[in-house]
Formats: structure tokens, sequence, C-alpha cells
């Protein structure tokens, strides 16, 4: 593992096949108890491409090594709904607070609207603190709330539900 180069540039670029491992690796990495109300599960590399086909994806790569990646894709498949897209982000640790987790969310504002993306949201637990502030940075707001929707770790857990409005068009969201 090389250590971290906090002066090279980050690479965005829209997932390929062959990025699905490393992927899985950080999806079974990221997404515990404190993170997903149930454990993501891939029965293999084709279940995984499935589920988040090339191009469903923003990753972001530093000399060649996966950091994170941001998913999205429309929440109900339904045209009237068509102006909406659900994300969903990871970091992986060694890159965490390093600006990584920014520049995908704003990469994913760029991308969103300029494809005529009026709207992003995103579900996140509440005792996920960090992720709730990092959002809020982000210019997330809370737009709802399931009280109590999952039991987790002997404690009952809210599902917060985020937005953040778009331009549409040319901007970048902000």
């Amino acid at each position: 593992m090389q250590p971290i180069n906090r002066d090279a540039a980050l690479l965005i670029r829209p997932s390929e096949i062959r990025d699905a491992r490393e992927l899985i690796v950080l999806d079974n990495m990221i997404w515990t108890e404190n993170t997903t109300p149930g454990p993501l599960m891939w029965r293999s590399r084709e279940d995984y491409l499935l589920h988040a086909p090339p191009g469903s994806q923003l990753v972001a790569l530093q000399d060649g090594e996966l950091c994170g990646y941001v998913g999205f894709g429309c929440p109900s498949g339904m045209e009237s709904n068509r102006h909406v897209c659900e994300v969903n982000i990871a970091v992986h640790p060694r890159f965490q607070r390093l600006g990584v987790g920014s520049q995908l969310i704003a990469e994913i504002k760029r991308h969103a609207a300029g494809h005529g993306i009026r709207k992003l949201r995103l579900r996140v637990l509440s005792c996920n603190t960090p992720a709730l502030q990092f959002y809020r940075k982000c210019g997330f707001e809370e737009e709802g709330r399931l009280r109590e929707e999952f039991y987790l770790g002997g404690r009952y857990v809210d599902e917060v539900f985020m937005s953040c409005w778009l331009t549409g068009g040319e901007g970048d969201g902000d």
C-alpha cells in the first residue's frame, strides 16, 4: 500500500467493468451497521454489475488507486420522476477527510445538472453523524425522516431523507 499523495490530482470518471472488484471491496469495507440498514452481499462480480452497471457511478482515483465513488440513478424509473437523481457515496477510509467526498459530490452535481436533473436526493441513517454533517456541508438539507425505521445494534434508528436542489442545465447546484 502506497502512502497518500496529497498533491496528486484526483481523476474522476464514469465507472467501468474493470472497476468492479475494487468497488466490491470498498462496499464491503464501508457499508456497516452504522452506515446501512442491512449488509450488502454480492454473490458474484456479475451480481454486483447487475446492481451497479458500468457508468452508474463516478469513481475517484489517485495514481490509479480507487479512492471512492458516488453512485447515481433515477429513484423510480417513472418519467414524472426523471428530474430527480438518488445518490450514494463511499470513500475509502484512507482517503476520508482529504476532500475526495467533496470533489465527488461537486462532480455529481455538475454531471446531474448537465443532464437536466433538478434535485439530488439521498438517504442516511440518523446514527451516522459524520455523514449527516458532510451532506449538510455539501448543501443537502433534511426533507424528511422515518422515525425508528430500523433496529440496529440494539437501538432504533431513524432514516433521514436529504436533498440538494440543482440549477438544472449548466450549473453545478451551488
